[in-house]
């Protein structure tokens, strides 16, 4: 993360309707530049001009995604999740800037914007960005009046078959207006790395880049200081600069920490450096940019070292979008996606397939959890036909230089990845495109290495093109994993996409077949369905990982559903034609072992038991099987302990052993032909059904330490609100997730409830979003109201910028109505 502030003012935006008046009393620095802004779908003539009458237009603040707003219709592309992604809209706000700021430099720095960008000011045309995932700043100082009303205009145009997922629409991530002292550190202007470490000291190298914007020299002084995770000083070295006029320089300093902490995935430490510049005695710029003191290593026969120790990557690819709130980025859901991935046993995460919102790498940063930060998922030749390929010659170093320079200081990234399945495997001379993209990612960063996820193996190393990178990814060919260690004994490799299992939350097929079913949209989460014919089940991957060791470890495709790509149902990847409503309503994938709301699919806790070592088991499927009475119910039961007691309606079914006791499940892919895989992860009975309870109990070395019960749930008589935070922080951006569940009397959850329920919020917050997970459901995630899907949904409440209590109620037709209440302050 890299902050610029100052502690001497408070930078204040005073708001009045339409435009903003800049405090007098400011200093310089980067304040939000999020609320009141106007918007309008559609293309207007002259909207770009300051003159342009935007008095009826919407007013909203950013980050903003017009898409996730509706409406769901099969006249959009269910492979971008049958949402308006396309289309042309503007934003256009209006500010002031005191006349004391005159002679500053100001600019305005989006994240963000989703996509085809261009930007006005007064008027004029300043800048532009096709690509909607990389950020970008544009210099207005030429055009702005000082202490006259300013208007910025930006038209935002995304295309129809411009991605094969759920983009978004719109300024999607935060922007920023910049106030800059003429001598200033520019955007990602820092860059530290730490080329010596031990326990007993670290020497941290710092290169600053320290801009003149004016046509005078300067002299100023930099002062460079380390601060620990207590904003305590543990170092510091001030020099002084001689700047020619217009001109940029590059200031290098090595600064030794003494007795570092290191920054790793069980205790993620982070130092703070900050950079400020004087002229004479007073402070006219400072710097923010984050430090994490820790190694990383590589090696191909024993695999990734952090810190000197050896680490299995447990990692997930994926997209950006965040369920029901869209693309529209958030702290809180960010770092919420990441806790219940950390949760799982992921200590790694693939950005796929372009770079990250900046919340996201500091969400890594803060939990420990280490990156492949992922440039491109197209080259020259596309996949859909407005995808990157379209600026791929005139904009892909920018970007890439960009996305480095923006990420480079994140402990948390661990590689950079160039690209993603990209076609130019087949080419002849695809390589020289990955060669060059590999130059620049070590040009810009000389500490990491390079990546990309290769699906066509034969093209990829006959073509040369894993031979131009570092670390070779494989996209799931598990059997094809021990030749390719035999053919390249000296490449790093790791599963780079696995798996791909599809299944559905809650849904539970009899029998158990190969097949996802058409009738319902669902595929059955007892994890056996053979879904697209690339996909294997986890244990799969389990097993390959551990027959080849040097491997670093897995990325499985995907940590949290997302919006789009709705396999196994409606379209065929990679296919330029691009849609996919053949089962139209389904719009959202099934792939992840978390759902769209965030609750836990029966994968996650497979995932769970091979990734954590705190005692756990887990029981599917529910045990509500009216008229199948005496018929055989197949029970699953995975877990970290050595065995587990099924225990149905109080007797007792026997204890199995995991790695002994195995349990066949059907499956296909490549080198493994249509018929029945052995699991040693999974534990299963058959048990004649009747009504009561299942109890499972995991032991470790004969210990009873786990434990979980299933009960057969009787009518459905009320709603359990579970949030999960009941205090939040009264910014205006905090989030609490409350899971809704209808239950029976006693509290058992109904598994097949679909209860509409109706949402109230009154108070310091308000609703912001609703979801059930439900791939296949038409339902607003804008509205009050949703239906269950297999006996939960979600709503989601945002904090208001006063303190005080948030009430939500909520109702259902022949259900006893609930009431919590979430404190901001």
């Amino acid at each position: 993360m890299m902050l610029r502030n100052s502690f001497l003012f408070i930078l204040l935006l005073q708001f009045s309707f339409s435009f903003a008046q800049l405090n007098t009393e400011a200093a310089y620095g980067d304040i939000s530049f999020n609320t009141d802004w106007r918007f309008q779908k559609g293309d207007p003539a002259g909207a770009e001009k300051s003159s342009f009458n935007d008095a009826a237009w919407r007013q909203l603040d950013l980050p903003h995604d017009w898409a996730i707003e509706g409406p769901f219709d099969k006249k959009y592309n269910a492979r971008t999740g049958g949402l308006p992604v396309h289309g042309t809209a503007w934003y256009r706000k209006h500010f002031t800037i005191d006349k004391k700021y005159a002679g500053q430099q100001i600019a305005i720095a989006f994240d963000g914007i989703m996509n085809n960008s261009k930007v006005y000011i007064n008027g004029t045309f300043v800048g532009e960005r096709p690509f909607g995932y990389m950020g970008f700043e544009v210099d207005l100082t030429p055009y702005i009046k000082f202490g006259e009303e300013n208007v910025i205009s930006i038209r935002v145009a995304p295309e129809d078959l411009a991605s094969r997922w759920y983009s978004g629409a719109g300024i999607y991530r935060n922007t920023y207006l910049k106030i800059n002292s003429p001598v200033h550190v520019p955007q990602w202007g820092t860059y530290i790395t730490t080329p010596e470490v031990s326990d007993q000291k670290a020497i941290v190298k710092i290169e600053t880049t320290v801009k003149n914007a004016v046509d005078k020299k300067a002299r100023v002084t930099m002062t460079t200081t380390i601060l620990d995770a207590h904003k305590k000083e543990v170092a510091s070295n001030s020099q002084k600069i001689k700047l020619d006029k217009s001109s940029e320089q590059v200031v290098i300093e090595e600064i030794a920490v003494n007795s570092p902490t290191r920054w790793d995935i069980e205790h993620p430490y982070l130092y703070e450096v900050v950079t400020q510049i004087k002229k004479g005695n007073t402070l006219i710029d400072e710097y923010h940019s984050t430090l994490g003191i820790r190694t990383i290593s590589f090696d191909a026969k024993k695999g990734f070292f952090l810190n000197e120790k050896p680490v299995e990557l447990n990692g997930v690819c994926m997209h950006h979008d965040l369920g029901p709130l869209g693309a529209a980025v958030n702290y809180r859901a960010t770092e919420r996606q990441m806790q219940i991935m950390q949760s799982m046993g992921v200590n790694a995460l693939r950005t796929s397939h372009n770079p990250p919102s900046p919340e996201m790498l500091e969400v890594c940063d803060k939990l420990g959890i280490v990156v492949i930060d992922e440039a491109f998922d197209e080259w020259k030749i596309p996949k859909v036909i407005n995808g990157y390929n379209k600026f791929f010659d005139e904009w892909h170093e920018r970007d890439l230089r960009d996305m480095i320079k923006r990420d480079r200081n994140h402990p948390s990234i661990i590689m950079w990845s160039i690209g993603n399945e990209i076609i130019e495997q087949r080419e002849k001379d695809g390589w020289k495109v990955a060669k060059m993209l590999n130059d620049i990612c070590h040009d810009e960063d000389h500490t990491r290495p390079t990546t990309a996820g290769f699906n066509n193996y034969g093209g990829a190393f006959k073509n040369k093109l894993a031979y131009q990178i570092d670390i070779v990814g494989l996209n799931y060919k598990p059997y094809d994993y021990a030749a390719t260690i035999k053919e390249n004994p000296d490449m790093i490799l790791y599963g780079s996409e696995t798996s791909s299992q599809t299944s559905s939350r809650g849904s539970y097929h009899l029998p158990i077949t190969y097949d996802h079913q058409k009738e319902t949209l669902q595929v059955s989460s007892y994890d056996v369905t053979v879904g697209p014919p690339w996909a294997y089940p986890p244990d799969v991957e389990f097993d390959v990982q551990a027959e080849n060791p040097s491997f670093l470890g897995e990325f499985m495709w995907t940590g949290f559903d997302y919006l789009g790509e709705p396999t196994p149902y409606g379209g065929r990847d990679n296919s330029t034609d691009g849609y996919w409503n053949a089962d139209w309503p389904v719009h959202a994938s099934y792939f992840a072992p978390v759902d769209l709301c965030g609750f836990p699919k029966d994968r996650y806790y497979l995932y769970q038991s091979h990734w954590t070592t705190k005692p756990m088991v887990h029981v599917l499927p529910h045990w509500n099987w009216e008229g199948k009475e005496g018929e055989e119910i197949p029970v699953f039961a995975y877990t970290n302990c050595d065995e587990v007691e099924l225990i149905v309606n109080g007797k007792s079914m026997g204890r199995k052993v995991k790695g002994v006791d195995t349990t066949d499940i059907p499956a296909e892919f490549r080198g493994f032909e249509k018929g029945m895989y052995t699991s040693k992860y999974r534990l299963s009975w058959n048990v004649p059904y009747q009504p009561g309870s299942l109890k499972v109990i995991g032991y470790k070395d004969g210990k009873a330490l786990a434990e979980k019960t299933i009960k057969t749930a009787k009518k459905a008589s009320n709603i359990r609100l579970t949030p999960d935070r009941t205090e939040i922080t009264a910014d205006g951006k905090d989030l609490s997730f409350i899971e809704v569940d209808i239950t029976d009397a006693d509290g058992n959850l109904i598994p097949l409830a679909d209860n509409q329920v109706h949402f109230s919020v009154i108070g310091a917050g308000s609703l912001v979003a609703v979801g059930n997970g439900n791939p296949a459901s038409l339902e607003s995630f804008q509205d009050t109201k949703i239906k269950a899907f297999n006996g939960k949904c979600l709503v989601i409440v945002k904090s208001a910028k006063a303190a005080g209590n948030i009430t939500i109620s909520a109702t259902s037709k022949g259900l006893e109505s609930s009431k919590i209440i979430v404190r901001t302050k």
